[in-house]
């Protein structure tokens, strides 16, 4: 009888979009064809909280993906949602960042507004390519005047084509700095964009796995709303990065692509004092990984992630850590 996927253990999957499907307006390699042949539902949720879903979902039609924009969500819709749940229908919300967040605030009742000339209830402030200083002085203005404050998202930074360029998480900074306040956050690592996804699965958190290439974002955010997370090493982390994280963001499941979703899962298992993953074996001696056996890539990561995680539980310091992770492949 043929082995069980990674998949049979869950009923839908929440998935993250940039590095994971699509980098940039490409599709990743074998993404598409991946994800079409899921046999379970799939939400794509994501922090950019300047595209409506409509928008994204269209791009991943482009790109070949079966899905309809009920089935993205962001986390401006989070961010409405969070204000929906103490707020009166009719209020009117300051919408600071793009389109998605006005849409999101109309969405749930709200009147979006722009200026907080008038009084405002609540702030909810996420990224924009156009946010001026004159839009964050409103914020301040109505945060200070006694507003609330939600943020759909605090990365510091946005990679984009030409480089790195600020994220919301700067914007937010700078709004902290005038009003010496700290917003509510709705966006990953956060649970409420996972806890939303998986209401419209219409699915306990714990029965949907959570898929990103982001430790501190998908992998946290995951474990934040009680699901297991799976690390896909097609995006920012590698399994150098993994070594090194902290409990929260240790995924469960290391995966080369989106492929490995549908196939049987090795995971490490402790073995003559060290530990193997299908026919990789490894152990540490010193400061040396040790590998032995004909294992692929991934199974070697896995090893290796067990191992490292295993002696920095039992108190190896990070400096040796760090040297024993760069002995690992970093990608599969």
């Amino acid at each position: 009888m043929a082995e069980a996927s990674l998949l049979a253990a869950y009923r839908g999957i929440v998935c993250d979009l940039d590095g994971v499907v699509y980098r940039g307006p490409a599709a990743v390699e074998g993404a598409v064809e991946a994800l079409n042949g899921l046999p379970v539902p799939v939400v794509y949720a994501t922090n950019n909280a300047s595209r409506p879903p409509v928008e994204v979902a269209a791009h991943l039609a482009d790109l070949g993906v079966r899905t309809t924009a009920d089935r993205v969500v962001n986390s401006s819709m989070a961010g409405a949602a969070e204000l929906a749940a103490s707020a009166e229908p009719g209020a009117r919300v300051l919408a600071v960042g793009g389109v998605g967040v006005q849409e999101a605030l109309v969405s749930q009742g709200f009147q979006a507004v722009t200026s907080a000339a008038e009084p405002v209830v609540a702030v909810l402030q996420g990224y924009g390519p156009q946010v001026t200083a004159a839009d964050l002085a409103e914020a301040a203005y109505a945060i200070q005047a006694g507003a609330r404050w939600v943020a759909t998202n605090t990365d510091l930074t946005l990679p984009t084509d030409r480089g790195i360029a600020p994220g919301n998480g700067s914007l937010v900074h700078c709004v902290s700095l005038a009003t010496g306040k700290q917003p509510f956050v709705v966006g990953k690592p956060e649970a409420p964009l996972y806890l939303m996804s998986s209401a419209v699965l219409d699915l306990d958190p714990a029965t949907v796995l959570g898929v990103g290439d982001r430790l501190e974002t998908d992998i946290a955010g995951a474990s934040a709303a009680g699901m297991d997370g799976a690390l896909v090493l097609t995006g920012v982390h590698g399994a150098h990065a993994a070594a090194l994280a902290p409990l929260p963001e240790r995924p469960r499941y290391v995966i080369a692509a989106l492929a490995d979703l549908m196939q049987p899962y090795a995971a490490a298992q402790a073995a003559d004092g060290g530990f193997r993953c299908g026919a990789a074996e490894l152990r540490i001696d010193g400061d040396r990984l040790i590998v032995a056996g004909d294992g692929n890539p991934v199974e070697v990561i896995r090893a290796g992630l067990a191992a490292i995680w295993s002696a920095i539980d039992g108190g190896l310091s990070a400096e040796e850590a760090a040297r024993l992770a760069g002995q690992l492949p970093d990608r599969a």
